[in-house]
């Protein structure tokens, strides 16, 4: 038996799951449209606890949601998670982010493109066949009328997460089927970190570090004109 706590902070949906043995126990989210992981991680992680009828003491491991995504969701995840590693002295499991979006809808025949927002026309996307195989590494890319042209011209793609918009501007194509309200989640991480757990794919905890893709950039404040 595994008891897995789950993490996602990697979006705007700041989201924690319990799972036992894959099974969905309690899960807890915020989508508020901000940024707000810092102050509720910890406390939805007190009330899943309570909520499953838990102790902390019970549990068997850690998984968190590893990247890409934002710089400071990312942060703050995997503190919160390394912290409470090496206080129970649990494993720590990662988990790509864009793969546990990919889980969140179900194809007969087709491509899976998750995609996360990543300022301006870029997108952070992988592509997955219908039995959630990857088959294209993940990249940062800028969207055009000529994207995923490769995938679209042989079957039905499904295109989902926030960065699917961009791709929806511009993209027309018959066989692209865009696919709204699809966030990353810590429900669809509950399986996918208990096969890790059984397999022992863990990561070291003092040196694991986030999946940024991309180095992190910060945008200067414009300076305001003089009054005088």
């Amino acid at each position: 038996m595994a008891i897995i706590l789950n993490i996602e902070t990697a979006t705007k949906n700041c989201s924690v799951s319990l799972a036992k043995d894959g099974v969905l126990l309690a899960i807890k989210e915020l989508n508020n449209g901000n940024y707000s992981h810092a102050e509720v991680l910890h406390p939805f992680i007190v009330a899943i606890f309570k909520e499953a009828n838990i102790n902390s003491n019970e549990l068997d491991a850690v998984a968190v949601s590893k990247g890409p995504g934002s710089y400071t969701g990312l942060r703050i995840g995997v503190s919160a998670a390394k912290g409470l590693c090496f206080a129970f002295d649990v494993p720590l499991i990662s988990i790509e982010t864009l793969t546990s979006l990919a889980y969140s809808i179900s194809i007969n025949n087709g491509i899976i493109i998750p995609m996360l927002d990543a300022r301006r026309m870029e997108v952070y996307a992988a592509v997955y066949n219908e039995k959630y195989k990857q088959i294209r590494e993940i990249k940062a890319e800028i969207i055009d009328i000529k994207s995923f042209s490769e995938f679209l011209e042989k079957k039905k793609v499904y295109f989902l997460g926030d960065g699917a918009k961009k791709c929806k501007e511009v993209i027309s194509h018959k066989n692209a089927v865009f696919v709204d309200d699809k966030f990353p989640s810590a429900k669809e991480m509950a399986r996918l970190s208990y096969v890790k757990y059984k397999k022992s794919d863990i990561e070291d905890v003092a040196y694991f570090e986030p999946f940024y893709l991309k180095d992190f950039v910060v945008i200067p404040e414009k300076k305001k004109k003089p009054m005088f």
